[in-house]
C-alpha cells in the first residue's frame, strides 16, 4: 500500500508524462511537482512475476481476488492511520513524510500482518520542513532525505532496471553519499547518533544484537 501526501517521485513522473489517473485515483490539472495533496492518496502496487512492482487499482485488487472488499478496506484504514502517525513523528523532527509504502500479508490462519521496514529511506521520502515552502515557491526540488537522489542518478546514467540496460559504475563517492544521507536521516528521526560497526562479521553482529534485544 503506497500512500502519498505529495505529488513526488513516481507519481510526479507519471503526472508530468500526462497521466491524470494513477492506480484509479483521479488527479486534477495544474498540479506542480512536490505539491501537497488536499488529502493523502493511496496508489497500491503488487508484486510482479519479475522486475519492478506493478501499479494496481483498488478495483483491480478486488476484481482479481487479491483482497476482498472488507480486507481492502481494513488495510486501507490501517494505512491511513500509520501514515498519520508517521507524519506526526516526522513533524516533531522537522521533517515532512512525503510518501511511503506499507507491505501487508496474511498468515495461514488469515491473520493480517504488517511486514518489512516502516518509515525508512528505502520505503519513504522525507522533505525538510523549514525549507519546503521556499523551494516550492522558487520552483526548486525540496531538500529531501530518501533514496530518490540515487534513483535520479541512475536515471541520469540511463538505467531504470529495464531490459538491455547496463548498471552504471557506482563509485565510492556515490556510495559515501548514500551512506551519509541515510546516517543523517537516522539521526534526525531517532535523535541518536548512529554507532557504526567495527566488526566485519555481519552474521555474528546480527545474532548478538538479537540476543541483546531479547534479553
Amino acid at each position: 500500500m503506497v500512500i502519498r501526501g505529495y505529488l513526488s517521485g513516481h507519481s510526479d513522473r507519471l503526472y508530468q508524462s500526462g497521466k491524470r489517473s494513477i492506480c484509479g485515483v483521479k488527479l486534477e490539472d495544474g498540479l506542480v511537482s512536490n505539491q501537497k495533496f488536499d488529502n493523502p492518496i493511496i496508489t497500491p502496487s503488487t508484486k510482479a512475476d519479475q522486475g519492478h512492482d506493478e501499479d494496481i487499482s483498488k478495483s483491480d485488487i478486488i476484481k482479481n481476488g487479491i483482497l476482498t472488499v472488507d480486507q481492502y478496506e481494513e488495510v486501507e484504514e490501517i494505512t491511513h492511520k500509520l501514515f498519520k502517525r508517521g507524519t506526526e513523528i516526522a513533524e516533531k523532527r522537522g521533517l515532512i513524510l512525503v510518501d511511503t509504502k506499507y507491505e501487508f500479508g496474511y498468515d495461514k490462519n488469515n491473520n493480517l500482518f504488517l511486514i518489512d521496514e516502516i518509515h525508512t529511506p528505502d520505503s519513504s521520502r522525507f522533505f525538510y520542513r523549514d525549507t519546503y515552502k521556499e523551494s516550492i515557491n522558487q520552483g526548486l526540488p525540496p531538500k529531501q532525505l530518501s533514496k530518490e537522489f540515487f534513483r535520479q542518478w541512475l536515471i541520469s546514467n540511463n538505467f531504470q532496471g529495464k531490459e538491455n540496460q547496463n548498471l552504471p559504475e557506482i563509485t565510492d563517492e556515490i556510495i559515501n553519499d548514500v551512506s551519509t544521507r541515510y546516517t543523517e536521516l537516522f539521526s534526525v528521526i531517532t535523535g541518536n547518533n548512529l554507532i557504526t560497526r567495527n566488526s566485519k562479521n555481519i552474521l555474528n553482529d546480527l545474532e548478538r544484537n538479537i540476543i541483546n534485544y531479547l534479553s
